[in-house]
């Protein structure tokens, strides 16, 4: 049985920017396994989780506020890839990869939350 989060596009893209995430790390110095490699990959993780969490939730009120839990945890991500950045962990090509996709994830997760909320 499919549950019903997986078929949500704030679901599968933030997957997506979990999976980037994770591609990215794997470059990043060994010295940071314990703290920004961590940091990040708990952020990011974190997405997709509290959009699943929301989507099981009994009520929209409920989900929204994963959601806005979900956009926190982008934020975070955000925050971490620019520190990454400016230490020279992440490439400026690679960064306006990352750019692009943390910013299509808020577009997404931003749309939904307005749109359960007309709902209420």
């Amino acid at each position: 049985m499919e549950k019903p989060h997986k078929r949500l596009n704030a679901w599968k893209e933030s997957i997506a920017l979990v999976m980037l995430v994770y591609e990215l790390t794997k470059q990043f110095p060994k010295n940071e396994l314990f703290g920004l490699i961590s940091q990040i990959r708990r952020a990011a993780i974190s997405i997709p989780g509290n959009v699943a969490e929301g989507a099981a939730r009994q009520s929209r009120r409920e989900f929204i506020q994963f959601l806005y839990i979900a956009r926190g945890s982008l934020s975070e991500v955000d925050t971490y890839t620019e520190i990454a950045g400016r230490l020279g962990s992440i490439e400026k090509e690679t960064m306006g990869l990352v750019e692009k996709k943390l910013m299509d994830v808020d577009k997404i997760l931003t749309g939904f939350i307005q749109s359960l909320k007309r709902k209420l």
